[in-house]
């Protein structure tokens, strides 16, 4: 019941607005807002047909992919800093002069040097991925019970058990908020970089429909856009919840004390 009563709620006002956005749309025609049943048929054209392969893939390949290599060096990175001081100290600083550059001020330069293929997509979705995950490592790291650690280190493992068993586990929860974090910057410069010196994917369909005062092909890509991002955050949230079960255990026993 309280999972259905979830759902039924989560749902409603989504259900609401639409309708609402049905309802004015139907009695006030405006060019550039388009009644729903449009904006359904040319999402049908547009996506589910013509331009799904030849856009749609190859736009969540470059996203997985540098949200890959974004989880790989953020991890690793924040794993070195969070464990060694000098590192840390030395470091820091240079992190936080980095990521307050907005890495979308970043696109045009990344495409001057890697060209307009994936190649500096790829760059820019690892980029802006990579600063909320090694953040959140080397907070994680740096929250661990210094309780754990010295039974680890009184029982004598070496350096590598020591991180798969004390630290990683203890800092798990705050690296998936930065995962979490990363993936939705992730999606946001997946668009945003196909929106510039682009030849396919996304961003840049939606973008030439803009161009050509398409209205009903921007809202169907913004349709598109709104089901993938809301399907890869549940994806990422399922796969959390299970490998992190322990942990989502013990908060909603806590809650219900």
């Amino acid at each position: 019941m309280k999972s259905a009563r979830k759902v039924v709620l989560g749902i409603a006002l989504p259900l609401l607005l639409l309708a609402a956005y049905g309802l004015w749309t139907a009695n006030y025609r405006n060019p550039y807002f388009p009644t729903l049943l449009a904006i359904a048929e040319r999402f049908q054209e547009l996506w589910l047909f013509d331009r799904f392969v030849s856009d749609v893939l190859p736009s969540l390949r470059n996203l997985l992919t540098g949200y890959a290599i974004a989880v790989a060096l953020g991890i690793s990175i924040g794993l070195a800093l969070g464990r060694i001081r000098v590192l840390r100290l030395l470091f820091t600083p240079l992190l936080d002069f980095a990521r307050s550059i907005p890495v979308i001020m970043l696109i045009p330069p990344f495409v001057l040097t890697l060209g307009i293929g994936d190649a500096s997509k790829l760059a820019i979705i690892a980029l802006g991925a990579f600063f909320p995950i090694v953040l959140a490592t080397i907070d994680g790291l740096r929250r661990t019970d210094p309780a754990l650690i010295d039974v680890t280190r009184a029982l004598r493992l070496p350096i590598w058990k020591e991180i798969t068993v004390a630290w990683l586990p203890s800092a798990a929860p705050s690296i998936a908020g930065g995962m979490q974090t990363g993936l939705q910057f992730a999606f946001i410069l997946m668009v945003a970089s196909e929106m510039l010196a682009a030849i396919r994917g996304l961003g840049y369909v939606t973008m030439q429909a803009q161009l050509t005062f398409d209205s009903t092909s921007v809202w169907a890509g913004i349709v598109l856009l709104a089901i993938l991002g809301f399907l890869l955050n549940l994806l990422f949230v399922s796969i959390r919840d299970h490998v992190l079960k322990w942990y989502v255990q013990s908060r909603a026993s806590a809650r219900s004390r």
